[in-house]
C-alpha cells in the first residue's frame, strides 16, 4: 500500500491573487481536496459515505502552513500527502505542494484531525479497522515542531 501518496492539480485563475498567485487561503483548499481524493483512490476510504453509515468523520484541529514559492495562475503541481503521526482519535497529515517536476517546493502543511462523532459532538476513537490501516502506512518523522521540520525538508529539497 502506498504511503506517500501524489496527485497534479492545475491551479485555476478564480483561486488566485491580482500577481497571478494562488491565494494564501486557497492553498488550505488545495490540500483537503485532494487529500480526500487520495484517500478515496489509494486506500477505499470515502470519507462522505463515512459519515453517512458512522455518523463519524474528522474535523480539523490545526494547520500549519509555510509557503515558499508562489504557485501560479494555470500551472500544474503535484500535491503529495503522507500520514506521519496518530492516534486513538487524531491524524497528522504532512502535505506538501511542488511543481510539476517536483523540482521547487512551493509550501508545506501539518494539518491535525480530529475524530469526531457528530450525534455526540463529542471526540471519537478510531476503529481497529481505521487503527490497522493508519498502522500501515504512516511515516513518522523525527521532529516533532514544524518549525524544525519546515527547516529540515528545505535542506534536503535544496541539497
Amino acid at each position: 500500500m502506498e504511503k506517500v501518496l501524489k496527485t497534479k492539480r492545475k491551479i485555476r485563475f478564480q483561486d488566485c491573487d491580482p500577481f497571478n498567485h494562488l491565494n494564501n487561503s486557497k492553498y488550505l483548499e488545495y490540500f483537503i481536496n485532494v487529500r480526500e481524493d487520495q484517500i478515496e483512490e489509494h486506500y477505499g476510504l470515502d470519507i462522505f459515505k463515512y459519515l453517512k453509515t458512522t455518523g463519524l468523520s474528522w474535523v480539523v484541529a490545526s494547520n500549519q502552513i509555510s509557503y515558499m514559492k508562489p504557485a501560479f495562475t494555470m500551472e500544474t503541481v503535484v500535491i503529495e500527502s503522507q500520514l506521519i503521526q496518530f492516534t486513538n482519535n487524531m491524524l497528522l497529515v504532512e502535505m506538501k505542494m511542488w511543481n510539476e517536476n517536483e523540482t521547487e517546493l512551493k509550501a508545506i502543511l501539518w494539518i491535525k484531525f480530529i475524530h469526531y462523532n457528530v450525534q455526540t459532538k463529542k471526540v471519537a476513537d478510531h476503529s481497529d479497522d481505521l487503527m490497522k490501516l493508519f498502522q500501515s502506512v504512516v511515516i513518522p518523522v523525527d521532529e516533532t515542531i514544524f518549525e524544525k521540520r519546515y527547516i529540515e525538508i528545505i535542506q534536503k529539497s535544496y541539497i
